[in-house]
């Protein structure tokens, strides 16, 4: 059974109750234990997230769009080196970095992303562009970064993304013969799903992808349906993991879909399907908010860095299982 979250149980609203708004964000999961964490660590990752949890709960409780709330937790997560997203982004077998970000609408399905950009400093507003300016939903590579160009999307060089941590996991990955996933102790992918004051969710989700990742590998969180969905009819989801799992088993999409044609509570779905990623051999995690404004996080590992808020005043922000 995957696990649900002791202490962050769901809220629920009624029909009536509006004005009503719901956030949920995390910055990855993984192998994060309490005995591994110093106490500055700690303390550091709980005010990053409380202050992405802040700046999203800011635009909905202002009224504001879910798109726009999901885009204001991204911004400061990708320019947080604690995170794997924009800066601190993993390094590629070859030293560099490539980044993968992804956004959807639920009111129309609408949906964008870009997958191994180099030198955008903020892959969250180029997967913006790319849904509301553009005829498609997924551009890639040097085409995604000329379109970049086109939009007046900032660019950065690609040092600017450089972090010494991230450099030594790569380093003791090629020294020691490792897999991604021995040095990956945690996915550090970032993301956000919500529900605004007019009913409508939004999902967005921002990587680097793997350390020592080749071949221009693309995991699961520009790729709408595996790491990233959002549809007013069932629910939100953004996800962090071992991706060719989440793309094998169509995670968020699934969620949504056990959801609104199941019935299924978005905790009762969310577990279901995190249980089958595991089965296969995958680990990782979701948030997920539906219609009703619940909020929930489901997760196979160890840890999760995450955090919610609710127009019911909830905000809180989390990091190990038993929490």
């Amino acid at each position: 059974m995957a696990l649900a979250i002791a202490g962050f149980a769901a809220p629920s609203f009624a029909q009536d109750d509006a004005p009503r708004w719901s956030l949920a964000i995390h910055g990855g999961a993984g192998t994060i234990a309490r005995e591994n964490m110093t106490a500055e660590e700690d303390a550091a990752y709980r005010a990053s997230l409380q202050a992405a949890l802040d700046a999203g709960a800011r635009v909905l409780a202002e009224g504001g769009e879910a798109l726009d709330a999901v885009e204001a937790v991204i911004l400061l997560l990708e320019e947080d080196p604690r995170f794997n997203a924009g800066r601190g982004a993993v390094y590629t077998w070859e030293g560099g970095h490539e980044l993968d970000a992804s956004i959807m609408d639920g009111r129309d399905r609408d949906a964008g992303a870009v997958a191994g950009v180099t030198t955008i400093r903020h892959p969250i507003l180029l997967a913006r562009k790319v849904m509301t300016d553009s005829p498609h939903v997924m551009l890639a590579g040097e085409g995604a970064e000329e379109f970049a160009a086109e939009q007046g999307i900032e660019f950065v060089p690609p040092e600017f993304f450089d972090t010494d941590a991230r450099r030594q996991s790569l380093e003791r990955m090629k020294a020691e013969q490792l897999s991604a996933i021995d040095v990956d102790v945690k996915f550090g992918t970032v993301g956000a799903v919500a529900l605004d004051t007019q009913g409508n969710l939004a999902a967005g989700t921002s990587t680097g992808g793997m350390t020592g990742k080749r071949w221009s590998r693309i995991g699961d969180a520009p790729v709408i349906g595996a790491g990233t969905y959002a549809d007013n009819r069932a629910c939100a989801v953004s996800a962090t993991g071992w991706g060719e799992y989440f793309i094998r088993v169509g995670v968020a999409r699934t969620i949504c879909a056990r959801m609104q044609m199941a019935g299924e509570s978005a905790q009762m779905a969310s577990d279901a399907v995190m249980d089958d990623v595991k089965a296969l051999g995958g680990d990782g995690g979701v948030i997920v908010v539906s219609p009703a404004g619940d909020a929930i996080f489901s997760f196979n590992t160890a840890g999760m860095y995450r955090g919610r808020a609710t127009s019911g005043g909830t905000s809180e922000v989390a990091i190990y299982g038993e929490e």
